[in-house]
């Protein structure tokens, strides 16, 4: 018994040994100086901190931007008055909020501001930005090109929340309580997943040829939705704004929104058509002065269902529309089971109703 134990001890004691010799490395190191194979500072993070000695402010703000490149915050901001929070002076930029608050104060400017003209390609992401004297995030007034704006929440700020120029996309940002709109726009902007609230202006406003799709608009001192010729408005939500729902120009698409009392600062309706050449189609639009209003010839009106507006429907001669079916009292039974008769009063597949 004595010898298979010292037997077992020794065997332990070899494997030991072994897997020690496995993982130990090479006892003879290669040649040359030794040299570290940790990753620098650049290589952790590849972008540039936004602070007082690489983006130094000057007169007018307190951080400057003037090369290409990502730049991101450490922490949150405090405005000063009569500066800019960051302005940016170089094409090819993207601005990480990382999470932080741009905290404006009295006086102060815009929070972030593209302030040379004919910049590209400027990108500010995934913070917020409020109680600015000016502007929120300003990509617009020199007509920055291609810019995005996206997680941004700019609030109760002095005049427009987001604006960018032309080409530009603005996605899953809130503006809400500016004095001015909430997101404004140049020409062929896309704008997606957003909410503008009690914005002393437009909620959301356009160029032409832009899209607005699936936003909420809700409470502000203007139209909820403003848009330029050839715009295209899907899927979005707007009420209670002070006078129109949606309102559009000129060959644009109006489709599948759900406007609700509209109108309440005295006269507004849920969709409002000013020109001509727009398909206004699949719509409901309840509880404002006018349910949709067209004021042009030559446009298309099917689909769309209105209720409890003063007037459901006002539309200029010569357009061409699905029949109005008026459905106010259908006199329909009750169902319970399986089956039941329509009470549509109509099989024309493009009818708009009044119920």
């Amino acid at each position: 018994m004595k010898t298979s134990k010292t037997i077992a001890t020794v065997s332990a004691v070899t494997l030991i040994a072994t897997a020690g010799l496995l993982f130990a490395g090479p006892l003879n190191p290669p040649a040359g100086p030794v040299t570290s194979t940790m990753k620098t500072l650049s290589e952790v993070e590849p972008r540039i901190a936004i602070n007082a000695t690489n983006t130094q402010g000057d007169a007018d703000s307190l951080f400057k931007i003037t090369q290409p490149g990502s730049y991101y915050l450490t922490g949150n901001v405090a405005g000063v008055a009569g500066k800019h929070g960051i302005e940016v002076v170089a094409s090819g930029v993207t601005i990480d909020l990382n999470g932080f608050d741009l905290l404006g104060v009295t006086g102060s400017q815009d929070g972030i501001r593209a302030n040379v003209t004919g910049l590209t390609s400027i990108s500010v992401i995934n913070g917020s930005v409020r109680f600015w004297g000016s502007r929120g995030v300003n990509l617009g007034d020199l007509g920055a090109a291609g810019s995005r704006v996206e997680g941004v929440v700019t609030a109760r700020n002095g005049g427009i929340g987001i604006t960018i120029g032309g080409g530009g996309i603005v996605t899953r940002c809130t503006a809400y309580f500016n004095g001015a709109r909430g997101i404004q726009t140049g020409n062929g902007c896309t704008i997606t997943d957003c909410s503008a609230t009690n914005n002393t202006g437009t909620g959301i406003s356009t160029l032409t040829t832009c899209t607005v799709n699936n936003c909420s608009s809700y409470s502000n001192i203007s139209h909820g939705i403003d848009v330029g010729n050839g715009s295209t408005v899907v899927d979005c939500a707007v009420g209670e704004n002070d006078l129109d729902g949606i309102q559009c120009a000129a060959g644009c698409v109006i489709r599948g929104n759900t406007c609700k009392q509209n109108g309440s600062g005295g006269n507004g309706a849920g969709i409002h058509a000013t020109l001509t050449d727009n398909l206004i189609e699949g719509n409901n639009c309840t509880l404002a002065d006018t349910g949709i209003d067209v004021d042009s010839l030559g446009n298309i009106i099917i689909k769309n269902t209105c209720s409890g507006n003063t007037i459901d429907w006002t539309l200029a001669a010569n357009n061409v529309f699905g029949p109005i079916i008026d459905r106010r009292t259908p006199a329909s039974a009750a169902v319970s089971g399986f089956a039941a008769a329509s009470t549509l009063g109509t099989t024309d597949p493009n009818a708009n109703f009044t119920y």
